[in-house]
């Protein structure tokens, strides 16, 4: 490589890529080797000076119990955070398997058609959903008219730049409703909504708010989006289960 383009050494090459202006020229000044052991008894001396403070942010930033079975077998697991490819030699394999776990208990839990876990959090994994409804509804109708996404005012304030910020170049239009007044016209192609939403509160699935937004999509209810959730207060609900048309077989309901 060093003879392709024309540099007589490894150095020679650092000198014409990297001005001397940004280098340091003296050595680094580093401490002595630490070994393992060592370097895990400062750490959590180190750790042990910070003070636990209650958090009273929400908006989907709440204390949780992890069971001692998911923390032993997934999160301190070494086999969901070793895997790699030659590719991507980090988390992401483990953690992709996670995800589809996660999925599959969510839609299990929940009863919908489809489940969904972003690779980074939960704003963008809404914010996916929204294109995909997208996507789904100008595909089924082969025109492009429904261009408007009915958001719940509950949603968390974080999630709700992120569906902005990501409709915008899409040319869709995010209207921020009450759930209680949404209504579906030609012009929409699906509703976001969140559970719990940013009051902490938790309709169950098949009552109130849930089922009056689903009863007035119509023809959209296959296009419903429930917004990030949390799989422990999924357990607690009920999902709700619509009739089949003539001649299906009911789905099959969660927990």
């Amino acid at each position: 490589m060093l003879e392709a383009i024309g540099v007589p050494s490894l150095d020679a090459l650092i000198d014409e890529a990297l001005p001397a202006g940004i280098r340091l020229t003296r050595p680094i000044d580093l401490p002595d080797a630490e070994g393992e052991y060592e370097y895990l008894q400062r750490l959590r001396a180190l750790a042990a000076t910070n003070e636990r403070w209650r958090s009273f942010i929400g908006m989907g930033y709440y204390g949780t119990i992890t069971p001692s079975v998911i923390l032993r077998n997934v999160l301190e697991n070494p086999g969901w955070y070793t895997p790699y490819t030659p590719y991507q030699a980090e988390v992401a394999q483990g953690r992709l398997e996670s995800l589809l776990n996660f999925q599959t208990l969510v839609h299990d839990l929940t009863g919908m058609d489809v489940a969904n876990a972003s690779l980074l959090d939960e704003a963008t994994a809404a914010a996916e959903a929204v294109a995909m409804l997208h996507r789904i509804r100008a595909g089924r109708d082969g025109v492009a008219g429904r261009h408007a996404v009915l958001v719940s005012t509950r949603l968390f304030p974080q999630t709700l730049e992120v569906v902005q910020g990501r409709a915008a170049p899409l040319g869709l239009e995010v209207r921020t409703v009450e759930p209680e007044r949404m209504r579906f016209d030609a012009s929409v192609f699906g509703a976001l909504l969140q559970y719990p939403d940013d009051n902490g509160e938790a309709d169950d699935l098949t009552q109130e708010t849930f089922i009056r937004v689903w009863e007035r999509l119509g023809s959209f209810r296959s296009l419903i989006t429930s917004g990030p959730g949390d799989a422990q207060e999924f357990a607690r609900s009920r999902p709700h289960i619509p009739n089949p048309p003539p001649g299906e077989s009911p789905p099959r309901p969660g927990p």
